[in-house]
């Protein structure tokens, strides 16, 4: 029996189609969370229009089943979805963790981390700076070359209690980026958006546990778990999806 979109929509925890009314916002940003007047929309390229859009207009629950408990509990947090231009045209940055940590040795991520006391507090920009922050101490970005312009809705990762807000920003003026702590990193990239889009290059993981989720072979990675499933939701709103084998799979270890 064919599987329909609703039916791998409805377990993967998302909805299909166009976002309708979206969360409670202020000017497009989640109520609760401030920007800190970082966030600026002019001056855009055209092709992230679609982008904008989604994240002003995206419900929380048509990007994942996990959203942050409504106890308040869990450690705020935030990542970096940084769109770039290269010589293939739209990218994203991403960074591979580690071969040596504990915690999901070797998967391909946003750089972004914890929220810290110098942040400032969620309410004041304070998530907006943590991504940042990290950033630069991950990637070795300079965050003056990074123009913010969206926060997307929070979501939560129940395995290690962090609720994450994901911050989209616009790398205006590219830097240099690279390894900065090994023993944290393993490598830092970029990736062609035309690569993500691609049907070829996408398939579903499946964890050991159970748990499948969507997953992308590019750049000599496997990108899954939170950071595959915040790309498949915004190339799915912002109308760059292509249809892809869903039947497709690529097993995970327990490792993973």
């Amino acid at each position: 029996m064919t599987r329909t979109q609703a039916e791998t929509d409805a377990e993967n925890g998302t909805t299909t189609g166009r976002p309708a009314a979206g969360p409670p916002t202020i000017d497009g940003v989640p109520r609760g969370i401030g920007t800190g007047g970082l966030v600026r929309r002019d001056g855009l390229p055209d092709w992230l229009a679609p982008v904008d859009r989604a994240a002003r207009t995206v419900e929380p629950e048509q990007l994942s089943r996990f959203l942050p408990p409504e106890s308040g509990a869990g450690r705020q947090s935030a990542v970096l979805i940084l769109f770039g231009e290269g010589e293939r045209g739209p990218e994203l940055l991403l960074m591979e963790r580690s071969g040596s940590l504990r915690s999901h040795p070797g998967q391909p991520s946003f750089p972004g981390g914890a929220l810290d006391p110098e942040d400032g507090a969620p309410a004041d920009g304070g998530l907006l700076r943590a991504a940042l922050r990290e950033a630069e101490e991950e990637t070795g970005l300079d965050p003056s070359g990074v123009q913010l312009f969206g926060v997307l809705p929070q979501l939560y990762i129940p395995v290690s209690g962090f609720v994450v807000t994901p911050v989209l920003g616009w790398w205006r003026t590219p830097t240099p980026v690279g390894v900065v702590d090994p023993a944290e990193t393993a490598r830092v990239f970029t990736v062609p958006v035309a690569d993500l889009t691609d049907p070829a290059n996408r398939a579903t993981a499946v964890h050991p546990s159970g748990h499948n989720g969507p997953a992308f072979l590019v750049a000599s990675a496997l990108v899954w778990g939170f950071t595959a499933g915040v790309i498949d939701r915004l190339l799915h709103y912002a109308g760059w999806e292509r249809p892809w084998d869903r039947a497709k799979q690529v097993p995970l270890d327990w490792r993973s």
